[in-house]
């Protein structure tokens, strides 16, 4: 219902722009999922995160656009992409997953549509709009914010993450060494 509320109130460039990057954004999580060569896969994440860039373009918050490009579709991906090199990963052999786990997927895949509808018709009205700190959604108040509040948080992400990249490279040698 919001949704349809904040694409009513987009100008007829804005929806094209919109629809243009929801079938790009969708496509390109298609090829991420379903490709079977890594590097492929990688560079379509690439421009998944890219068109998730341009989402928050559209929603004129030009500074998590910004981020999206440089820390996202630009780092991690190198990052990413690197890891894929090092490891020397093949595509996968020939054949199809079988029928449990399409089966399986399939009923996790329309469970998440059916949450989405359910979370989508239940919202309620908006609340009144208060008043807003003057920084609010900048780069100094983000930066307050993340290295303030919740400095503890986002290094305990980064470590996670850090930890996760490292256990993915232990198990994917070990594999290549058998």
């Amino acid at each position: 219902m919001i949704a349809l509320g904040v694409m009513a109130t987009m100008g007829s460039v804005q929806l094209t722009v919109f629809a243009l990057l929801a079938v790009l954004a969708a496509g390109s999580a298609l090829v991420v999922v379903l490709h079977r060569n890594p590097v492929v896969e990688g560079l379509f994440l690439v421009l998944h995160l890219l068109t998730i860039a341009g989402f928050y373009a559209l929603l004129e918050a030009y500074f998590f656009a910004v981020v999206q490009v440089l820390i996202y579709a630009g780092a991690i991906m190198v990052l990413i992409i690197f890891v894929i090199m090092l490891l020397n990963l093949q595509p996968e052999a020939k054949g199809g997953p079988g029928l449990v786990p399409m089966f399986f997927a399939f009923a996790m895949g329309l469970a998440l549509v059916l949450l989405l509808i359910r979370a989508g018709t239940s919202f309620a009205p908006d609340p009144p709009v208060g008043a807003v700190a003057e920084d609010f959604g900048t780069a100094a108040g983000m930066g307050r914010a993340l290295f303030g509040a919740y400095f503890y948080p986002f290094e305990l992400v980064s470590l996670a993450l850090l930890s996760a990249m490292a256990g993915a490279i232990v198990l994917a040698k070990r594999h290549l060494e058998d």
